[in-house]
């Protein structure tokens, strides 16, 4: 009688190099404020799929052009929902695979303690020389904070000690390395688990600014691709969520 052993041996070997087969790269396009949590997500996804994701970060602006001009990313994580419908119309998403993963919150902050009061009456005082925002045309949360600025009749006032960086990052770079003494930054960057990772801030309260309803969306070269839409499931998934809550987002 003949032994069945090289065959179970050459089955578990195609067994196991089919889930290295199936195991693929995704290229991520993910907006500045949401690096951090991508990157928890990230790793959380590629322990329990297999799947590799490389991330790019940077204003959401600008990886809309990026797009426009053949950028080979198969998901993208926007910081507003227009730019993701948008491309979805243009025909450079997959129609359908458009969700909201999250929704930012702004922050006012310094990252000296104490500077920032409660009420964010620091705006209203001749104290700093420099306020940093994002770019308000190709970031969210710059013209979010440009639309605070205007509620609050401060924006006239500011408008000469406005620095502004090429995305939220940069915005935050300019604060926490004393290059602005505040600046208007993304909420889940200075918060983490209900606390405030260090300095001083005013979260703006919601109702000067228009909600920054954050959208994903599965881009054209993902369409075909097993790891895109896999990463995409996940975000909806509940260890997803809790990371994204845990920053400081509604959903």
């Amino acid at each position: 009688m003949k032994s069945h052993l090289p065959y179970l041996l050459i089955g578990l070997v195609f067994a196991v190099s089919g889930g290295v087969v199936h195991a693929a790269e995704v290229q991520v396009a993910v907006a500045a404020n949401f690096t951090a949590p991508m990157q928890k997500i990230a790793a959380e996804f590629e322990k329990d799929t297999g799947h590799k994701v490389l991330l790019s970060s940077g204003a959401t602006g600008k990886f809309y052009a990026q797009i426009k001009n053949g950028a080979p990313f198969e998901v993208f994580l926007a910081a507003d929902d227009q730019t993701p419908a948008k491309l979805e119309s243009e025909g450079d998403a997959v129609p359908g695979s458009r969700f909201t993963y999250a929704i930012g919150k702004l922050m006012l902050w310094s990252a000296q303690p104490g500077y920032v009061d409660p009420q964010g009456a620091v705006l209203k005082q001749d104290r700093f020389q420099h306020l940093a925002i994002a770019n308000p045309k190709t970031a969210p949360y710059g013209a979010a904070a440009m639309e605070v600025l205007t509620h609050l009749n401060l924006l006239d006032a500011v408008q000469p000690k406005l620095v502004t960086g090429e995305n939220i990052a940069q915005a935050h770079q300019f604060v926490a390395t004393g290059n602005a003494e505040l600046g208007f930054v993304a909420l889940s960057q200075v918060m983490e688990n209900g606390k405030l990772t260090g300095g001083s801030g005013w979260p703006v309260p919601a109702e000067l600014y228009e909600p920054i309803r954050q959208d994903a969306v599965i881009l054209t070269p993902g369409k075909d691709q097993p790891a895109a839409k896999a990463l995409v499931e996940y975000l909806r998934d509940k260890k997803a969520i809790a990371i994204i809550r845990s920053y400081g987002y509604d959903l």
